[in-house]
């Protein structure tokens, strides 16, 4: 008897020891819930959320009598673009009784949107009941759309000083073809204005006025596209068109300062999906560094050249970057690559490091910006943009983007 009390009392107290730590880690539990620091809910794969906390009722606009009510399912929760990535999860599931975090969104009570990444596994022993959490991303993506904005307004002003670099290469492009329209105007009337009128002569002239006049339209349309503020939009583009645009933009400059040009535009090449004005930008940039840089040089030739070409990998050496950004060697998906070399003084060494980093310029009026605006641009377009030591003197620019 006294054998059979003790064993009594050894299990009690092991029981009471099992109940007491239950205790504490459901004590901690609810104490994760409550804190409501993130979303919790227990669901059914039927749908049905059994439980939530405030964090998740106050994310998705419910109260609680809502969801006592059981007007409150997952499944509802979800807009029907994102119903595909749920079967996926719950395939996971099945498969491994977790399912791993990814993000999505819910659908308010007021039929907004909050943007969440989600995470959760089943119950021990379930088949049929889980937990899961939920995240609101709405701070995180209104500071993403914040930055972009900003990042749009800096790539704006960066354009302007570009544009405002270019003023009399603009007002030269603009005034050549204005003046054609006013001597061919002029010759048509003294052709017409005679005893027996020319009309053969008259009608050439004519011909010559409308096709200044479409020039001049041309210029202020791409001057126009480079000022607005337009969003992005990508479309197929030759790149060899882009550069012989940009040519035209700095001609003047190009004159003004004696450089000559040099082109090596492979035929043939695959359209690459861009924003016009944004890669406009980019070349625009370095050929007007490129210039600038080349008008220091009092001995020499000043010799711009631009390539064109399509590859299908880049060698290590090649392809070094002025950054840590440095690619591996090794063969690459097809891309074209656009190379801009000039004859200036060429890049210091010890700054190269830095060329695309924030407010650094090598110019004593420049912003810092242009490059790594440009770089940004690239980068977004799922491309590289690399600098490099030109030989015997100068500097090489280079950038990829897929075909």
């Amino acid at each position: 008897m006294l054998k059979l009390l003790a064993s009594q009392a050894a299990i009690s107290l092991e029981n009471t020891r099992l109940y007491h730590d239950l205790e504490v880690r459901e004590a901690k539990i609810r104490r994760l819930v409550d804190a409501n620091i993130m979303g919790l809910i227990i669901f059914s794969l039927t749908g049905e959320i059994i439980e939530a906390n405030e964090a998740f009722l106050r994310m998705v606009g419910y109260s609680r009598r809502d969801l006592l009510s059981g007007h409150v399912h997952w499944t509802d929760l979800t807009p029907a673009e994102w119903r595909g990535r749920n079967e996926r999860a719950l395939a996971e599931l099945a498969a491994t009784g977790i399912f791993q975090p990814y993000e999505k969104e819910y659908f308010r009570k007021d039929g907004s949107r909050v943007p969440v990444v989600i995470g959760g596994a089943m119950f021990e022993g379930s088949n049929d009941e889980g937990v899961a959490f939920a995240l609101d991303l709405s701070r995180q993506k209104h500071a993403e759309e914040a930055l972009q904005k900003a990042q749009a307004e800096l790539a704006h002003v960066a354009r302007m000083t570009t544009l405002g670099e270019l003023t009399a290469s603009i007002t030269h492009e603009i005034n050549q073809p204005l003046t054609g329209i006013v001597t061919n105007a002029n010759a048509s009337l003294r052709w017409l204005a005679g005893e027996a009128p020319n009309i053969a002569e008259a009608r050439d002239a004519i011909g010559r006025v409308v096709r200044d006049g479409n020039r001049a339209s041309d210029v202020i349309s791409r001057m126009r596209a480079l000022f607005k503020k337009a969003p992005t939009a990508k479309e197929p583009l030759e790149i060899n068109d882009v550069i012989h645009e940009v040519l035209t933009l700095t001609q003047n400059e190009l004159q003004t300062n004696r450089v000559s040009v040099r082109t090596q535009f492979a035929n043939n090449l695959p359209l690459v999906m861009a924003d016009k004005i944004q890669l406009q930008q980019v070349i625009l940039n370095l050929v007007v560094n490129a210039i600038q840089a080349m008008s220091a040089v009092s001995d020499g030739p000043r010799e711009l050249q631009l390539t064109s070409q399509m590859i299908t990998e880049i060698d290590s050496e090649g392809a070094k970057e002025s950054s840590p950004r440095t690619p591996s060697a090794g063969p690459k998906p097809p891309q074209i690559l656009v190379t801009i070399k000039d004859s200036g003084p060429g890049l210091d060494p010890e700054r190269l490091d830095h060329l695309f980093d924030s407010f650094f310029s090598t110019k004593p009026q420049g912003l810092g910006i242009g490059l790594t605006i440009s770089r940004s641009i690239i980068e977004a377009h799922s491309g590289r943009l690399w600098a490099d030591a030109n030989a015997p003197r100068g500097a090489i620019f280079q950038f990829t983007l897929p075909i």
